[in-house]
């Protein structure tokens, strides 16, 4: 069975399939690389407009960090007092454009800050995630209770451990609860998590 032949042309003696990314390149190359496609322009432009949306949600201390012109600090100052969607939605556009005259290096502190906040989100909930998974340890095992201790020699050792006793007896007491109804923690639970989590803060 014969093969379709590609279309396409040879560049020094190399064939080069059109719709290829060499195609392509080389077309880029042969029109100065000036050429953005619509579609390029418009990803940026939504890119662009969508960092400036993060930056209403920027902490205070990171906003101060940037080196932003006044122009776009009033714009943004406009945005978060505007509550109508569509007056929102022309301000977002406006701040799209003022960011697209930001040079690279103002662009890449931006999304830098972002990152900081973002991650120091992700950070937080990891060490809450893992204060909740202590807890569940040590009220269902005595040996993640000396570990604990042995670990964290600051900790309130008597302390600890009555509110892990409380915590056994309420775990008890909830299981005898009416079938369909959801066992409730008690007041122990909640301190056993509060003590681990400035444990380990300190």
């Amino acid at each position: 069975m014969s093969r379709k032949p590609k279309k396409g042309y040879f560049v020094k003696g190399q064939f080069v399939a059109e719709g290829s990314e060499l195609d392509i390149e080389l077309k880029r190359e042969l029109k100065g690389g000036l050429e953005v496609s619509k579609s390029d322009l418009k990803r940026e432009s939504a890119e662009l407009q969508s960092l400036g949306e993060q930056l209403l949600g920027l902490r205070g201390d990171l906003f101060a960090s940037l080196a932003l012109p006044d122009k776009l600090v009033d714009a943004l100052k406009d945005a978060a007092r505007i509550t109508d969607f569509e007056g929102r939605r022309r301000q977002m556009q406006f701040i799209g454009k003022l960011m697209r005259q930001l040079e690279d290096a103002t662009l890449q502190a931006v999304r830098s800050a972002i990152d900081v906040q973002r991650l120091g989100s992700a950070e937080e909930t990891a060490a809450l995630h893992l204060a909740e998974r202590w807890r569940e340890k040590m009220v269902a095992d005595d040996q993640a209770l000396s570990q604990w201790i042995a670990e964290h020699p600051g900790t309130d050792v008597q302390q600890l451990r009555a509110l892990v006793r409380q915590a056994r007896k309420d775990a008890i007491a909830a299981a005898g609860a009416p079938a369909g109804q959801t066992p409730r923690h008690g007041r122990a639970w909640r301190e056993i998590f509060q003590l681990i989590k400035e444990q380990r803060h300190d």
